[in-house]
């Protein structure tokens, strides 16, 4: 966030930091979790609505490690760097930049101009349409693992079986 003692502030290192650890330790816990569902005796478990929250969890997992790769390019960057780096790559008959926005959803490091066409750097332009897309594909597969746990429930429950956990 801009303020006016300090125009030109990046991304917040101590909140970078956290995400990056965080967000590690939470994909490698998903990671685990779903390599632990390639034993034996867990594919022999596999039902229809178990498939699909497992392939929503591994779509999670490729949007968070993609969402990291983004903050990994910011880590080692410093606030003078981003600034050079806004006026190398301004595009040309741009006028003067008069500061510099840092955003973590989306990830986004923008320069703006005194004209208000402001400008991205630093973060390649697939991660946040790549993390959008992987989360609703997440969503659809949990939805649709909802869905098909409910129809198994009400299934067994007609014909008077038991209902698995």
């Amino acid at each position: 966030m801009i303020t006016a003692s300090d125009p030109w502030q990046g991304h917040n290192f101590a909140g970078l930091l956290v995400i990056l650890m965080t967000g590690t330790a939470t994909l490698l816990s998903l990671t685990g979790y779903l390599c632990s569902r390639l034993t034996r005796e867990s594919r022999q478990e596999y039902s229809p609505f178990r498939l699909w929250r497992d392939l929503s969890l591994l779509t999670v997992v490729a949007a968070l490690a993609v969402y990291l790769w983004g903050c990994l390019r910011l880590l080692f960057l410093v606030d003078h760097e981003l600034a050079e780096r806004c006026e190398r790559q301004r595009p040309a008959g741009t006028p003067t930049l008069v500061g510099l926005r840092s955003d973590f959803i989306p990830l986004r490091v923008v320069c703006e101009t005194s004209n208000g066409q402001d400008y991205s750097i630093v973060i390649p332009g697939y991660i946040n349409p790549t993390v959008a897309f992987l989360l609703l594909l997440a969503l659809t597969c949990a939805l649709t693992s909802v869905v098909l746990r409910h129809r198994q429930r009400a299934t067994a429950r007609i014909k008077g079986e038991p209902v698995q956990p």
